[in-house]
């Protein structure tokens, strides 16, 4: 056979063999291609599934939080209401509760006379009402300086007029009292030279603004009795045990009862003519209480805060969410 026709018979068949090799190839990886668009596909398709369970969970999630705090702040509200019924007192059973599984109130009736009334304080600059508020800034460990810039202070900031007390500050180019009465206790954080004393934890808790006035013997606290002319330390823990009863805590069904302030000043131990120099300074049993209650659904947890007139009708005069 002719080289030439034998070479030619041979390029034939390698080019065949060739192309089918080519076919295979180009077959295997079209396979290939589409097996592993297939799985990148799958995996898409996954992610979303996933992620579609994950957002239907979250939803789950956030559904039942949201119906366990609006329950536990119905639970809160049950308590408050309990609360404010006028034959209701401090320590009754009735305070505390249930209203369906896991869901619970537990309500606490205090006396808002207990605590100091700045208003009641500064109003008419009565010189024996701020020689409370100065005596407990004493008990509360201010100093004697820093004692009469924060009275001056404050006393600046509710007057109308702009004349400077002593110790005390005006307007300013960083400072401008309201010259008017507080309306809010945080407004005290804008008194110049009580900055240090309200930054303090609790430094509200013996102060109010909503009190008939007169401190409350019933409730006041003990940095609060030590305040008062003619108390003193063994006076006032002396007091506190009889008045808190066997358990040491106020409000409770154990509590001794007092009817009248005449038998306050008999477990105080003052004669008459004692007793008389806190003539317009103290009371008993004030009618504006403060009622705070905590009402828990599971793991929600939600706390409303009420003070009120309980005499005759219930009337709201403050009302908050904790």
């Amino acid at each position: 056979m002719p080289a030439r026709l034998l070479l030619g018979r041979l390029s034939f068949l390698c080019g065949g063999l060739l192309s089918e090799n080519m076919k295979r190839t180009l077959r295997d990886t079209r396979s290939g291609a589409a097996l592993l668009l297939s799985l990148w596909a799958l995996f898409l398709l996954s992610a979303l599934v996933i992620n579609w369970a994950l957002d239907i969970d979250s939803r789950i999630t956030l559904s039942g939080s949201a119906s366990r705090s609006l329950e536990a702040e119905a639970a809160a509200c049950s308590g408050a209401e309990i609360a404010l019924d006028p034959e209701v007192e401090a320590g009754d059973s009735v305070l505390s509760g249930s209203l369906g599984k896991n869901q619970t109130f537990d309500a606490h009736i205090t006396g808002e006379g207990g605590r100091l009334n700045l208003t009641w304080i500064v109003a008419g600059e009565n010189p024996q009402r701020i020689e409370i508020l100065r005596k407990f800034l004493e008990v509360k460990g201010i100093d004697l300086n820093e004692r009469e810039s924060m009275i001056d202070s404050l006393l600046d900031y509710v007057d109308p007029d702009d004349i400077v007390r002593l110790n005390g500050a005006e307007a300013s180019d960083n400072y401008q009292p309201k010259n008017a009465l507080l309306q809010q206790l945080d407004e005290l954080k804008k008194v110049k030279n009580w900055e240090a004393f309200t930054a303090r934890p609790d430094w509200d808790a013996d102060l109010t603004l909503y009190s008939s006035g007169p401190v409350d013997l019933a409730w006041a606290s003990r940095d609060v009795l030590l305040s008062l002319p003619g108390m003193n330390e063994n006076i006032v823990d002396r007091f506190l045990e009889l008045r808190r009863g066997p358990d040491g805590i106020d409000g409770t069904p154990d509590d001794p009862e007092f009817d009248s302030l005449d038998q306050v000043r008999v477990a105080l131990g003052f004669s008459a003519e004692q007793f008389a120099q806190l003539s317009g300074l103290v009371d008993f049993k004030d009618k504006i209480v403060r009622v705070i209650s905590v009402g828990k659904s599971g793991d929600a947890m939600r706390t409303v805060q009420m003070i009120v007139r309980k005499s005759g009708a219930p009337q709201m005069i403050r009302w908050k969410e904790l």
